[in-house]
């Protein structure tokens, strides 16, 4: 199935997947211990567990479309339909007993987000993300124009905050909040708590789900590096990072633009 929307029969078996594994997310949330992945960052037998869950309803799903993951095959698929899932992203506030993550999972077809979904289980929050259509958080469509509160706040993530230390003696031009979750950094500035995100290392399955979001809610984003949108079929993502400023507005980027090239210097 190459199609390039999903049929209500689909939509709805995800939402019935994407419950089933928030439920055991929540149930197992405070119970359980994490160990050390090769790259330092933090693995549970829930992340696993959620990984295959995904990836194995995804096949069912929607069969014949590949699926990049952040515990699984990390190779762009060769179908012209994929997706990108992060089961689990904020192991380390998830293993720490702070209750902020999310399940992130996005539809590519043709090398771009044609369909987001971003569960955040302990708010209760699903978002969904439709390229050309809109965003809904909790089926109830988000209009741009709710999302124009002014906030003073922009979101680092916790390998950008070094950025501070390259210029100890200029203002960061905006309050600090480190959430812990790229995906949930970036849906900040969708959602207009913050006017912009510095990410300085996410890999694509950090940032896949709320790309979409961002870009239906009228958000700009500036890619430091990487373009992911001159990725090719079988390509090894596994290494590759997306280091990107988010903003509100192509203004808001511009003013963070100077601190966020500070994170390509060596």
């Amino acid at each position: 199935m190459n199609q390039s929307q999903l049929t209500n029969k689909q939509i709805k078996e995800l939402y019935s997947l994407f419950e089933l594994v928030s439920q055991r997310q929540l149930k197992d949330f405070g119970n359980i211990s994490a160990s050390n992945k090769s790259d330092g960052s933090l693995i549970t037998s829930c992340d696993l567990w959620s990984d295959k869950t995904i990836v194995d309803g995804l096949s069912s799903i929607a069969p014949n479309e590949g699926v990049l993951s952040e515990e699984g095959g990390k190779l762009i698929p060769h179908s012209n339909a994929y997706w990108i899932v992060d089961p689990l992203d904020g192991t380390t506030n998830f293993a720490a007993g702070i209750p902020y993550w999310s399940i992130s999972v996005a539809r590519f077809v043709e090398g771009r987000p044609q369909s987001s979904f971003l569960i955040i289980p302990t708010l209760n929050k699903k978002f969904v993300s439709i390229k050309g259509k809109g965003v809904w958080l909790n089926n109830k469509k988000i209009e741009s124009h709710q999302n124009n509160r002014k906030s003073d706040c922009v979101s680092l993530c916790s390998r950008s905050i070094k950025i501070l230390q390259k210029k100890p003696s200029s203002i960061f031009p905006g309050k600090i909040r480190l959430l812990g979750v790229s995906s949930l950094n970036l849906t900040s500035v969708a959602m207009g708590q913050t006017f912009g995100a510095i990410e300085s290392t996410p890999k694509i399955w950090d940032i896949a789900g709320a790309w979409l979001l961002l870009e239906e809610l009228n958000c700009s984003i500036d890619w430091l590096e990487t373009d992911p949108l001159n990725l090719v079929s079988g390509q090894d993502l596994s290494e590759v990072n997306f280091p990107l400023i988010a903003g509100r507005t192509i203004e808001q980027i511009k003013v963070l633009r100077p601190w966020g090239n500070l994170l390509l210097e060596q």
